[in-house]
C-alpha cells in the first residue's frame, strides 16, 4: 500500500498491535498493519490521538495533514531519525563550499534538465502537431545541459535552470486544452485546474522527500542548491528537483485522459482553484502507484546523498571535555 489517504471527515486514527483502524462514529471501517505503510496524508478533518501519533512515529510512519478549504496549509510529522549525526554537521560545514555545491548543484539541475527533455519527447510522439514549438523546447534544453557541463557556480547553475524552467512551461503548457486557462506555471493561489494539480503534486513530492531526508540521517532543512530559509525544507527541495517532471509527465496524462476533469474543480472567493472531492478520489488513486516509485527513488537518493555527505564532515579527533582528573 504504501500511503494512506483519509479524505472523510470524522474518521478517527487508532493504533492497536502493530495494526492501524481507521473508526468512525464508533464503528470499525477498516484495518490496515502498519508494516503496509510508509505515509498517511490527511485531506479532511480526522481525530488521531497522542499514542496513535506516537505510535506512528515509532513505526517509522510519516504523516502530512492538509488543512483549510484549499489545503493551503501543510504539517509533517515524522517518523524517529537516523542517529549518525555526521551527515547534518556536514551538510553545516559543507554549505558554502563550492568544492561541494558545485558538483551537487550540477548533478541536480543536469538531472532535473534532463527529465525535462524526456517528458517532452514523449509528449511529442502524442502531439505531432506541436512538433515546431516542442522541437524548439528540446533544443533549448539541450543547449542548456551542454552549458551546465562546464559551470560549477551554484548562482549560474540557478539562472541555466531558471532559462530551462521558461523554455519548458512554455511548451508544456500548449500540450493541454485552451479551456483549462493554463498558460503557464503559477501557485499561491493556482488559479486554473492545471496549476492545482500540479501543486498538489508537488506537495505530496515534497513531503516524500522531507520524510526519505529524515530517514537518511539528513536534515531537511539545509539545503545546498536551495540555501536555507525561514519555513523551507531546503534539502528536500534540492532532492525533489529531478522529479518534479515526474509529476508534470503524470498531471498531463491525467487530463489527457480525462482522469480529471475541468468540472473536478472550483474557485475560492480568492481566486484559488480547487480540486474538489469526486476529483481528489480520482486523484489520490491515479497517483498512488508513481508515489510507490517516487518514493522509492527518494529514499535510494537520500541515502546515497547522506554516505556522500557523511565522508566529508570533520568531526573533532577527540573529546573536548577530556581530562587528566575525574571531574566527578
Amino acid at each position: 500500500m504504501g500511503t494512506l489517504y483519509v479524505d472523510q471527515s470524522g474518521t478517527e486514527l487508532r493504533m492497536r498491535d502493530a495494526t492501524l483502524q481507521l473508526r468512525r462514529d464508533g464503528q470499525l471501517l477498516r484495518s490496515v498493519p502498519a508494516g503496509l505503510l510508509t505515509r498517511i496524508v490527511l485531506r479532511a478533518d480526522t481525530i488521531v490521538t497522542s499514542n496513535t501519533l506516537a505510535a506512528l512515529a515509532q513505526a517509522g510512519i510519516g504523516l502530512v495533514a492538509f488543512g483549510g478549504r484549499s489545503g493551503q496549509r501543510v504539517a509533517h510529522i515524522l517518523g524517529a531519525p537516523m542517529s549518525d549525526v555526521r551527515t547534518r554537521v556536514a551538510q553545516c560545514q559543507r554549505l558554502d563550499d563550492p568544492e561541494t555545491t558545485g558538483p551537487w548543484c550540477t548533478i541536480l539541475i543536469r538531472g532535473k534538465v534532463r527529465a525535462q527533455r524526456r517528458m517532452l519527447q514523449s509528449a511529442l510522439q502524442h502531439r505531432p502537431d506541436l512538433r515546431l514549438s516542442l522541437s524548439k523546447a528540446l533544443n533549448s534544453l539541450q543547449a542548456i545541459l551542454e552549458q551546465t557541463r562546464a559551470v560549477q557556480q551554484r548562482e549560474t547553475l540557478r539562472g541555466l535552470e531558471g532559462a530551462a524552467a521558461a523554455a519548458y512551461f512554455r511548451a508544456y503548457a500548449q500540450l493541454f486544452a485552451p479551456s483549462l486557462g493554463f498558460e503557464g506555471r503559477r501557485r499561491r493561489p493556482p488559479p486554473d485546474p492545471v496549476n492545482a494539480s500540479l501543486s498538489l503534486g508537488y506537495t505530496l513530492l515534497y513531503s516524500q522527500a522531507v520524510q526519505a531526508c529524515w530517514t537518511a540521517g539528513l536534515d531537511p532543512m539545509i539545503g545546498l542548491l536551495h540555501q536555507p530559509a525561514y519555513g523551507r525544507a531546503s534539502m528536500a527541495c534540492d532532492l525533489m528537483e529531478p522529479w518534479r517532471p515526474a509529476i508534470d509527465a503524470w498531471v498531463w496524462q491525467q487530463f489527457r485522459q480525462r482522469t480529471l476533469r475541468a468540472e473536478h474543480f472550483g474557485h475560492d472567493g480568492s481566486g484559488a482553484c480547487l480540486l474538489g472531492k469526486a476529483g481528489r478520489a480520482h486523484f489520490y488513486a491515479a497517483i498512488t502507484p508513481l508515489q510507490k516509485r517516487l518514493g522509492r527513488a527518494l529514499q535510494h537518493a537520500a541515502r546515497r546523498s547522506a554516505r556522500w555527505l557523511a565522508q566529508r564532515a570533520q568531526m573533532p579527533a577527540e573529546d573536548p571535555l577530556a581530562t587528566e582528573e575525574d571531574p566527578v
